[in-house]
């Protein structure tokens, strides 16, 4: 008989401590200019943690993070995890009007910052414009974890000069305080309203799945390398961060994707198991002068969402690493579904994989909730230890998403096989998926009819081959008002996250609009732009 497969549900920041008195010299973290071994993750962990309590942070308050992608993140948000506190990631995209909605709607108490030469942004500026006007009513500290300078925030000495006041076995007692379905993260995503909400993850939902997978399903013959593309405050790259964790395995990432960048440290580290995820990202690899297959014989796993031919193209380049594809979203704390190993080609780049172990899928008619026949399409429902507990601070969007029983209404529209394999057939809901990012059609809309000359906006989604569809905005302005494009476009950039700017105003009247019964008929508009865009 096999060896049977066991869950072992862990809170993350015990799968720091595990790892670190397993492997304490092996690399735990590693980007181009920058590298920390498990010991020193661990040890930077609880020197967060410690200054954290010096400053008076409390089990169960909320700490916001707005690092890039470094060692530093790492850190902070296992040492967040040890507290018993609750994460916070902030999307490095967003501008000052962003930040400043959550951190009010999240109640954090505290914000760990960078300001760093390789930063995007001056992230203290950002955060103080996003403070202006409206008070904060938690927040206390600001404080910088890497680099230098800003107004407002606590350098990088005196934040480390706090964790010699508390100590170290006090951290440890924290730690072991920590309940494996208390808040770990709180991630903000789009919804169909104007403004972000906040989805509760506990640690089994943030840790059992990734760490089942690493173990179970993707584990490679010895040492795991595995590498991210996107960014750590997202659930498509911190899963498999937590996952690389809970095997003691050795995580590749960077600041920002480059391409060359990448895959010379997958060339260098000898990479077991890549997470490029989206169609953007694997045709930037592919394309890239220096992309040799053969510096990748260690490759064993590649984890792609893309279409048919892209998956195929994959599959034939890299004939010993197994192609994988799967679906999830961060109210799922990532994956919940993937493809199985004896899987065949053809269901490989047509389907979305099968529901993991141990989660429950649906598809139900979207109006009524009944189930529907597999080959039908329908809204995917799922259940399981990684359902988030709710959108915080918002209880009515909370009891429209998830039912009584615990099924969370995804909004996604997918069609079950015979044989369990889902495929993606659209959003139920009004939104936007740009490049891996959830956008919201009316925060654009919203944001859209601040400028005085706009009436009435309507956006929708393009296809397109790079980034899988872009916003395109249709605009009706108000009589005795000029606007064109260009200055719409304007008016959004800078204001609004880059990948939420339309790509595209185009102006109707008012008899223009195609209609339904009662509303405009968005359908319509989409049927408009139904050629993808290059």
């Amino acid at each position: 008989m096999d060896r049977p497969i066991t869950t072992e549900v862990s809170t993350l920041g015990d799968l720091v401590f595990r790892a670190a008195a397993d492997a304490p010299g092996r690399d735990a973290l590693v980007l181009p200019n920058q590298r920390a071994t498990y010991s020193q993750l661990r040890d930077g962990a609880i020197q967060v943690a410690r200054s954290l309590t010096a400053l008076g942070v409390r089990r169960g308050e909320h700490v916001g993070l707005l690092i890039p992608n470094c060692v530093e993140f790492a850190e902070a948000i296992l040492g967040v995890a040890l507290l018993g506190c609750v994460a916070v990631p902030l999307n490095a995209r967003h501008k000052a009007t962003e930040l400043g909605y959550i951190i009010r709607n999240a109640d954090l108490v505290a914000i760990l910052t960078s300001r760093h030469s390789d930063d995007p942004v001056d992230f203290p500026a950002v955060l103080a414009s996003g403070l202006e006007g409206e008070p904060a009513l938690h927040l206390e500290h600001i404080v910088l974890v890497r680099g230098s300078g800003g107004q407002g925030v606590m350098d990088v000495a005196t934040f480390e000069a706090l964790a010699d006041h508390i100590d170290p076995s006090v951290i440890e007692t924290r730690r072991r305080q920590v309940r494996v379905r208390d808040a770990a993260l709180i991630i903000y995503t789009s919804g169909t309203t104007a403004n972000p909400k906040g989805c509760v993850l506990s640690h089994e939902a943030v840790t059992r799945g990734p760490v089942e997978r690493a173990r179970y399903r993707l584990k490679a013959p010895g040492h795991d390398v595995v590498w991210g593309a996107g960014p750590l405050f997202h659930i498509g790259t911190f899963a498999p961060f937590v996952g690389s964790l809970g095997v003691a395995g050795t995580f590749l990432t960077d600041g920002h994707f480059e391409a060359g960048r990448a895959l010379q440290l997958m060339y260098d580290e000898k990479v077991t198991l890549t997470w490029p995820w989206f169609p953007a990202i694997m045709q930037g690899l592919l394309g890239h002068p220096s992309f040799d297959p053969t510096k990748l014989a260690s490759m064993r796993y590649l984890c792609i969402i893309a279409p048919p031919a892209q998956v195929d193209a994959v599959q034939a380049i890299l004939p010993d690493c197994e192609v994988i594809q799967g679906c999830g979203m961060t109210e799922t704390a990532g994956v919940f579904a993937l493809c199985e190993p004896d899987e065949d080609p053809v269901s490989r780049s047509t389907t979305n994989g099968k529901a993991s172990p141990g989660i429950e899928i649906r598809i139900v008619d979207p109006e009524t909730g009944a189930d529907l026949p597999d080959g039908t399409l329908g809204e995917i429902w799922v259940r399981g230890y990684n359902v988030m507990e709710g959108y915080w601070a918002a209880p009515e969007k909370t009891a429209e998403a998830l039912t009584t029983d615990g099924w969370l209404k995804t909004g996604d529209l997918y069609t079950r096989l015979p044989g369990g394999s889902l495929v993606f057939g659209g959003r139920y809901k009004d939104m936007l998926k740009v490049g891996g990012e959830n956008v919201a059609a009316i925060e654009i809309e919203a944001f859209l009819c601040t400028h005085p000359a706009v009436k009435t906006a309507e956006v929708v989604g393009r296809p397109d081959m790079r980034l899988d569809e872009v916003p395109v905005a249709f605009v009706e302005i108000h009589p005795g008002h000029e606007i064109d494009e260009e200055g719409l476009i304007a008016h959004c950039k800078g204001r609004i996250a880059s990948y939420k700017v339309p790509r595209a105003i185009i102006f109707l009247t008012g008899s223009d609009w195609p209609m339904s019964a009662t509303k405009i008929d968005k359908r319509a508009l989409r049927q408009r732009l139904a050629e993808p865009a290059s």
